[in-house]
């Protein structure tokens, strides 16, 4: 069954673990400096068996401004927030900084919890009840219940219990869908286990023996173990404080703010396009390219927001951004972050990916690269899944996605997303460019891919009107840049199927391409006919052609000769000697007769069959060889249907 997970959030010393020891007699400080210092320092951990049978995950966070990117770890995965504040200070710094970051992160459900009751008179207790009822006003905790409790007297601790039971018995359980992922919050050694890591398991289930990758490294381990609350279990699903013991690696290699996640399912990214609320509370204008903390799940990256269509943003203002990180980090659309100030540090922001596969957006005064990211960030944000679909194929050009590549740009995976496939599959907006990798391209793409084909066979034949066609390879590296062969071989097969082509072995030529000699060139070719029909058997080298016609332009010259070639009125014996047709066909003749009497043909007897001198029998004979007529056997040949 899927945990629900209860965080707690506010200022330092307003009783926070306190709470949590008094709900569940677990200690969550367990550092000896947390324990000299008297406050939390890192994420601590707890669970409450409530009335309804369920276990309740409880990650209490440190409340003190210098460790609040540790807190902001703790809020990844929770499901309700205990917001605590205490009676005897009321509203503090950080328990409007801790309220910002868990609306950034999507916080959506909690109570607020008013602690050390027993150290103020019942008046003030309403006055603080009052300022904190106007402070929620409007938020997500605007109609949350507000528990007076001191967890010294224990007065208040069974009302919390009795609303967190009430709160889980409403909930439907449903799963998280998707491969797993657990941003991992702690990393540590138990003797005779090795490596061990903790974290809120946000999408998907794990089991022992699975594989995982630490995003954004390239680590990959085997799960040995899985706990969940000091119980050992065969396999966790999302929503659980989990703990997995790891197989064959160093806790040196692991760190908080990866991710564990399957192979295969996130892609590193040092760009992100983003939703982004620069909060009301900032004092001055966010300006362009400002250097930034940014902290995602359980990590902190130093990167720069790119503000696409202006200079500064006002406090309040909520805006699509590009947000460019320094270090890489592995999320998913929908994921959320919060936006720190690089120095002095402080929480100024947040919101939600759109896109963690984005190229980098033009950003130039001109209106129609503004207007473009616009459009994109409009799509991210608000459009289908269709329409995404079709976006991430346009920005992939001629090189299309796999099934599993737009898998991990929709964070959508499996059976929802050939669902969502099949219309725009079988409408052909989108084409299926290669069946055994799914292998996708958008319609418009493949179009701009066949009209640069057709544009490159009309220009090549304007180029080259006595050449057939233009070779594949030819055609395929003509495109700019190199399409993959298979994207190439789809379109080109579009080109067959519309009759617009025509394929003859290797070469490709328009169906509308026919060889038109003019009136020099009708010339050139009968007088080369007419000048192998003489040379006979004692034909001459090409060279001597050359020279021969040197009134024509040699390039003339040579496609001519190319023509008589495919038109087989010529012969090619080597690459400087090409026989009239007709010669060659009634020599052929002569050798066949000549061994069918003999039994077989040599050097010297073909020298008397022919009175040619070795410059041209060699050649000739080899390509009777070449030919499949004639094998050679020592220095004799004997015809091979024989042989």
């Amino acid at each position: 069954m899927r945990e629900i997970v209860l965080g707690t959030a506010g200022h330092v010393d307003h009783g926070k673990t306190s709470l949590v020891r008094a709900l569940t007699g677990i200690e969550t400080d367990r550092l000896k400096e947390e324990k000299k210092r008297g406050i939390t320092i890192e994420l601590g951990f707890a669970y409450l068996d409530l009335p309804c049978g369920h276990r309740l995950g409880i990650v209490d966070v440190p409340g003190h401004e210098k460790f609040v990117k540790n807190m902001v770890a703790g809020v990844t995965g929770m499901d309700l927030l205990a917001f605590v504040i205490a009676a005897d200070e009321g509203i503090m710094p950080q328990t409007r900084e801790h309220f910002e970051i868990c609306r950034l992160l999507g916080v959506r459900q909690g109570l607020v919890i008013l602690t050390k009751i027993d150290m103020v008179e019942p008046e003030w207790l309403d006055m603080v009840e009052e300022e904190v009822r106007e402070f929620c006003a409007g938020s997500f905790l605007a109609d949350a219940p507000i528990v007076r409790v001191s967890s010294v007297t224990g007065e208040g601790i069974d009302s919390v219990l009795q609303m967190l039971d009430d709160f889980v018995r409403k909930q439907s359980f449903t799963e998280a869908f998707g491969p797993f992922r657990l941003p991992v919050d702690r990393i540590f050694a138990m003797k005779g286990f090795g490596a061990v890591i903790t974290g809120t398991s946000i999408s998907g289930r794990v089991a022992v023996g699975d594989e995982l990758r630490f995003y954004p490294s390239e680590l990959v381990s085997k799960v040995r173990g899985i706990q969940v609350h000091s119980r050992a279990v065969e396999e966790v699903e999302a929503g659980h404080r989990t703990a997995i013991n790891l197989q064959g690696v160093d806790i040196a290699q692991i760190e908080r703010g990866m991710v564990a996640a399957p192979p295969g399912v996130l892609q590193p990214n040092y760009m992100l396009d983003c939703q982004f609320l620069y909060l009301a509370s900032n004092p001055k204008p966010l300006k362009h390219r400002v250097r930034v903390r940014v902290h995602l799940g359980t990590a902190e990256v130093i990167g720069r927001i790119s503000l696409l269509d202006r200079d500064e943003v006002k406090p309040g203002s909520e805006i699509g951004v590009q947000l460019l990180l320094e270090t890489p980090v592995a999320v998913w659309p929908g994921d959320r972050y919060v936006i720190r100030s690089y120095s002095p540090v402080a929480t100024i922001g947040g919101g939600t990916v759109l896109g963690n596969l984005s190229p980098k957006k033009r950003r130039r005064a001109m209106e129609r690269d503004q207007a473009y990211n616009r459009n994109v960030l409009d799509i991210l944000q608000s459009g289908g899944i269709e329409e995404k679909t079709l976006l991430f194929l346009e920005e992939s050009g001629s090189r299309g996605l796999t099934f599993d590549e737009l898998a991990i740009r929709l964070g959508m995976f499996g059976k929802n997303l050939k669902k969502q496939l099949n219309e725009p599959i079988s409408t052909r907006r989108i084409v299926v460019v290669d069946s055994a990798s799914q292998r996708y391209l958008s319609r418009t793409v493949t179009e701009k891919i066949v009209d640069g084909m057709a544009a490159s066979l009309t220009a090549y034949h304007l180029d080259n009107p006595l050449q057939n066609g233009l070779a594949k390879e030819e055609l395929r590296s003509g495109l700019g840049k190199r399409v993959d062969l298979k994207v190439f071989n789809f379109c080109l097969n579009e080109l067959l199927k519309q009759g617009t082509v025509v394929q003859e072995e290797s070469l490709v030529r328009l169906a509308t391409h026919r060889v038109a000699l003019k009136g020099d060139e009708k010339k050139l070719r009968n007088d080369l006919e007419t000048w192998y029909q003489k040379k006979g058997l004692s034909t001459a080298t090409v060279r001597d052609t050359m020279d021969e016609f040197h009134d024509f332009p040699e390039t003339m010259v040579k496609e001519v000769l190319a023509l008589l070639l495919r038109d087989e009125k010529l012969v090619k014996i080597s690459e400087t000697l090409y026989y009239d047709a007709g010669v060659i066909s009634r020599l052929q003749s002569d050798v066949v007769t000549f061994i069918e009497r003999e039994g077989e043909i040599d050097a010297p007897g073909f020298k008397n069959l022919t009175s040619l001198t070795r410059k041209f029998s060699i050649p000739i004979l080899e390509y009777f060889d070449r030919i499949k007529l004639t094998i050679r056997v020592g220095d004799k040949r004997i015809l091979r249907k024989r042989a």
